[in-house]
Protein backbone atom coordinates (compact mmCIF):
# COMPACT_ATOMS: atom_id res chain seq x y z
CA UNK A 1 0.00 0.00 0.00
CA UNK A 2 1.43 3.56 -0.92
CA UNK A 3 0.11 6.96 -0.37
CA UNK A 4 -0.50 8.58 -3.60
CA UNK A 5 0.32 12.48 -2.56
CA UNK A 6 -1.89 14.05 -5.25
CA UNK A 7 -5.84 14.72 -5.87
CA UNK A 8 -5.77 13.53 -9.92
CA UNK A 9 -8.37 10.88 -10.73
CA UNK A 10 -5.88 10.17 -13.57
CA UNK A 11 -3.20 9.17 -11.26
CA UNK A 12 -5.26 7.18 -9.22
CA UNK A 13 -7.26 5.23 -11.99
CA UNK A 14 -3.20 4.38 -14.00
CA UNK A 15 -2.55 3.23 -9.73
CA UNK A 16 -5.48 0.88 -10.38
CA UNK A 17 -5.12 -0.62 -13.89
CA UNK A 18 -1.24 -1.23 -12.76
CA UNK A 19 -2.71 -3.36 -9.58
CA UNK A 20 -0.70 -1.31 -6.90
CA UNK A 21 -2.65 -0.59 -3.92
CA UNK A 22 -3.04 2.86 -2.13
CA UNK A 23 -4.44 5.29 -0.02
CA UNK A 24 -5.18 8.91 -1.85
CA UNK A 25 -4.37 11.82 0.51
CA UNK A 26 -2.42 15.23 -0.50
CA UNK A 27 -1.32 18.68 1.29
CA UNK A 28 -1.08 21.26 -1.78
CA UNK A 29 1.72 23.07 -2.90
CA UNK A 30 1.22 26.80 -4.64
CA UNK A 31 3.10 26.22 -8.03
CA UNK A 32 2.74 29.97 -9.06
CA UNK A 33 6.20 31.49 -7.27
CA UNK A 34 7.88 28.57 -9.17
CA UNK A 35 10.04 30.25 -11.58
CA UNK A 36 11.95 28.04 -14.30
CA UNK A 37 14.33 27.82 -17.00
CA UNK A 38 12.89 24.99 -18.88
CA UNK A 39 10.14 22.87 -18.55
CA UNK A 40 12.18 19.96 -16.66
CA UNK A 41 13.11 22.49 -14.58
CA UNK A 42 9.96 23.48 -13.71
CA UNK A 43 7.98 19.87 -13.49
CA UNK A 44 10.92 18.89 -10.78
CA UNK A 45 10.92 22.31 -8.87
CA UNK A 46 6.91 21.52 -8.39
CA UNK A 47 7.38 17.75 -7.92
CA UNK A 48 9.78 18.37 -5.28
CA UNK A 49 7.24 21.16 -3.18
CA UNK A 50 4.86 18.96 -3.31
CA UNK A 51 7.18 16.19 -1.81
CA UNK A 52 8.64 18.50 0.84
CA UNK A 53 4.75 19.63 1.78
CA UNK A 54 3.67 15.90 1.76
CA UNK A 55 6.51 14.30 3.27
CA UNK A 56 6.51 16.91 5.83
CA UNK A 57 2.42 15.99 6.58
CA UNK A 58 2.43 12.57 6.37
CA UNK A 59 6.27 11.07 5.96
CA UNK A 60 6.94 7.76 4.56
CA UNK A 61 7.10 5.13 7.04
CA UNK A 62 3.50 4.24 7.77
CA UNK A 63 3.02 4.70 3.89
CA UNK A 64 5.79 4.95 0.76
CA UNK A 65 5.22 8.23 -0.24
CA UNK A 66 4.57 9.25 -4.11
CA UNK A 67 4.08 12.42 -5.32
CA UNK A 68 3.91 13.77 -9.08
CA UNK A 69 3.83 16.21 -11.19
CA UNK A 70 3.21 16.94 -14.63
CA UNK A 71 3.63 20.05 -17.19
CA UNK A 72 3.13 20.28 -21.16
CA UNK A 73 5.46 22.30 -23.03
CA UNK A 74 4.95 23.23 -27.27
CA UNK A 75 6.52 25.45 -29.33
CA UNK A 76 8.74 26.69 -26.73
CA UNK A 77 6.36 27.39 -23.91
CA UNK A 78 5.61 25.68 -20.98
CA UNK A 79 1.60 24.98 -21.16
CA UNK A 80 0.51 25.14 -17.59
CA UNK A 81 -2.97 24.59 -16.76
CA UNK A 82 -5.94 26.46 -18.40
CA UNK A 83 -7.04 29.09 -15.96
CA UNK A 84 -10.46 29.88 -18.04
CA UNK A 85 -11.75 28.39 -21.39
CA UNK A 86 -10.01 31.23 -23.71
CA UNK A 87 -6.62 30.44 -21.92
CA UNK A 88 -7.43 26.59 -22.72
CA UNK A 89 -8.35 27.61 -26.30
CA UNK A 90 -4.87 29.45 -27.20
CA UNK A 91 -2.92 26.45 -25.01
CA UNK A 92 -4.67 23.97 -27.71
CA UNK A 93 -4.11 26.17 -30.50
CA UNK A 94 -0.21 25.97 -29.31
CA UNK A 95 -0.20 22.12 -29.78
CA UNK A 96 -2.23 21.60 -32.97
CA UNK A 97 -0.40 20.38 -35.78
CA UNK A 98 3.08 20.70 -33.69
CA UNK A 99 5.07 18.32 -31.15
CA UNK A 100 4.18 18.59 -27.79
CA UNK A 101 6.07 17.23 -24.90
CA UNK A 102 4.34 15.53 -21.62
CA UNK A 103 7.06 15.53 -18.91
CA UNK A 104 6.00 13.89 -15.62
CA UNK A 105 8.33 14.12 -12.72
CA UNK A 106 7.49 11.27 -9.78
CA UNK A 107 9.11 10.82 -6.12
CA UNK A 108 8.48 8.00 -4.52
CA UNK A 109 10.15 7.50 -0.68
CA UNK A 110 9.59 4.09 1.06
CA UNK A 111 11.90 2.78 3.68
CA UNK A 112 14.14 1.06 1.83
CA UNK A 113 14.27 3.27 -1.27
CA UNK A 114 13.55 6.91 -2.70
CA UNK A 115 13.35 7.28 -6.93
CA UNK A 116 13.27 10.55 -8.58
CA UNK A 117 12.37 10.40 -12.25
CA UNK A 118 11.78 12.37 -15.41
CA UNK A 119 9.75 10.94 -17.89
CA UNK A 120 8.74 12.38 -21.71
CA UNK A 121 6.39 11.46 -24.09
CA UNK A 122 6.39 13.39 -27.27
CA UNK A 123 3.42 13.31 -29.45
CA UNK A 124 3.39 14.79 -32.95
CA UNK A 125 -0.51 15.78 -33.75
CA UNK A 126 -2.09 16.76 -36.73
CA UNK A 127 -4.46 20.07 -36.88
CA UNK A 128 -6.84 19.93 -34.07
CA UNK A 129 -10.32 20.60 -35.72
CA UNK A 130 -11.75 23.39 -34.40
CA UNK A 131 -15.01 22.43 -33.72
CA UNK A 132 -13.85 19.20 -31.80
CA UNK A 133 -11.80 22.35 -29.90
CA UNK A 134 -15.12 23.71 -29.40
CA UNK A 135 -16.83 21.03 -28.21
CA UNK A 136 -14.07 20.05 -25.81
CA UNK A 137 -13.81 23.19 -24.10
CA UNK A 138 -17.87 23.12 -23.44
CA UNK A 139 -17.21 20.05 -22.01
CA UNK A 140 -14.83 21.23 -19.47
CA UNK A 141 -12.81 18.19 -19.64
CA UNK A 142 -9.78 20.34 -20.27
CA UNK A 143 -9.78 21.38 -16.31
CA UNK A 144 -7.36 21.24 -14.33
CA UNK A 145 -5.28 19.32 -17.13
CA UNK A 146 -1.63 20.42 -18.07
CA UNK A 147 -1.59 22.10 -21.42
CA UNK A 148 -5.51 21.20 -21.29
CA UNK A 149 -4.08 18.12 -23.11
CA UNK A 150 -6.14 14.56 -22.73
CA UNK A 151 -4.46 12.08 -24.91
CA UNK A 152 -6.49 9.66 -23.58
CA UNK A 153 -9.31 11.72 -24.69
CA UNK A 154 -9.78 14.69 -27.17
CA UNK A 155 -6.12 14.67 -28.21
CA UNK A 156 -6.34 11.29 -29.00
CA UNK A 157 -7.75 10.57 -32.75
CA UNK A 158 -5.03 13.48 -33.72
CA UNK A 159 -2.11 11.95 -32.97
CA UNK A 160 0.36 10.92 -35.44
CA UNK A 161 3.06 9.82 -33.90
CA UNK A 162 3.96 8.92 -30.11
CA UNK A 163 7.55 8.65 -28.53
CA UNK A 164 7.54 7.66 -24.84
CA UNK A 165 5.06 5.75 -22.17
CA UNK A 166 1.10 6.84 -22.60
CA UNK A 167 1.45 6.32 -18.23
CA UNK A 168 3.55 9.34 -18.40
CA UNK A 169 1.50 11.38 -20.50
CA UNK A 170 -1.35 11.04 -18.44
CA UNK A 171 0.73 11.92 -15.27
CA UNK A 172 2.42 8.88 -13.87
CA UNK A 173 5.10 6.72 -14.96
CA UNK A 174 3.65 3.09 -13.87
CA UNK A 175 6.10 1.05 -15.72
CA UNK A 176 9.07 2.09 -14.03
CA UNK A 177 6.61 2.36 -10.80
CA UNK A 178 5.76 -0.74 -10.38
CA UNK A 179 9.62 -2.24 -10.41
CA UNK A 180 9.64 -0.38 -7.03
CA UNK A 181 6.41 -1.07 -5.59
CA UNK A 182 5.33 -3.95 -3.67
CA UNK A 183 2.28 -4.20 -2.54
Amino acid sequence: MIRLASSSQTRAELLKAAGIEFIQQSIDFDEESIIASSPKNFVYQATLGKYKANVEHFGFMEYPLLVADTVVASQGQILRKAKCVDDARNILLTQSGNTTSIITCMIYHSIDIKIIDISTTNYVFDDFGLNDIESYLQSKDWRGKAGACMVEGFCKKYIKSTKGNESTAMGLNVELLQKFVIN
